[in-house]
């Protein structure tokens, strides 16, 4: 049986997973659930992800939940892969950067930039949060950069599941209307992920849709 994605494509959690099954070679179906699809209050639903958020992965016995989680298995499925390195030393930066990108990066972004920007009502949008995010994310960005430009990828001289994780934000950083440092590293690698297939059929995802219509 194929594995199944239970996610709509506007969610970023979903992108990561997308992305990474296709830079790994793994055919996997996507359904659309949440959103405005609905069906993750069903009790079947539930069952899988007591959370009742998207994305969950289905394949044959396995069921799981968390985006990163499922990252790492389907990377385990496709091994060997140089996104995802056998040797703990080789593996380490790499499980370093993607669990910096998720605890602390997308939450500056998401929630405190993002969220009220896109989501969020004019009326109701935190501006002060804004204001911190923007300059948290700038930060945060420089370091990311920094680490480019030492190493060529984000965790080291290659591509690995820490840029999947990475960069899958960055196409709403690069497209929102926001101060953004001006980092030159940081944007030519972005460019290096753009013009790769897989990254713009998952991730470069118009998120109209999410957008608050008095936002």
């Amino acid at each position: 049986m194929t594995p199944q994605i239970f996610g709509r494509k506007t969610s970023s959690n979903v992108q990561v997973v997308m992305w990474g099954a296709a830079e790994l070679g793994l055919a996997v179906e996507r359904l659309d659930y949440g959103g405005v699809f609905g069906g993750t209050d069903t009790p079947a639903f539930r069952r899988m992800n007591p959370m009742g958020r998207v994305p969950v992965l289905k394949d044959a016995d396995v069921t799981m939940f968390e985006s990163q989680a499922i990252l790492r298995y389907l990377a385990a499925k496709a091994a060997p892969t140089p996104l995802w390195p056998n040797a703990a030393i080789a593996r380490a930066p790499v499980d370093q950067w993607m669990e910096w990108t998720k605890g602390t990066l997308f939450p500056a972004f998401n929630y405190k930039v993002f969220w009220q920007l896109v989501r969020t009502s004019a009326a109701e949008r935190d501006r002060n949060a804004v204001a911190a995010g923007i300059a948290e994310v700038k930060q945060l960005m420089q370091i990311a950069s920094n680490q480019i430009a030492r190493q060529g990828w984000l965790a080291g001289p290659q591509m690995s599941l820490a840029d999947i994780t990475f960069g899958t934000g960055l196409y709403r950083y690069f497209t929102l209307d926001i101060d953004r440092a001006d980092l030159p590293d940081l944007a030519s690698y972005y460019d290096r992920l753009t013009v790769r297939a897989a990254y713009a059929e998952h991730v470069m995802v118009p998120y109209d849709a999410l957008r608050h219509p008095d936002a």
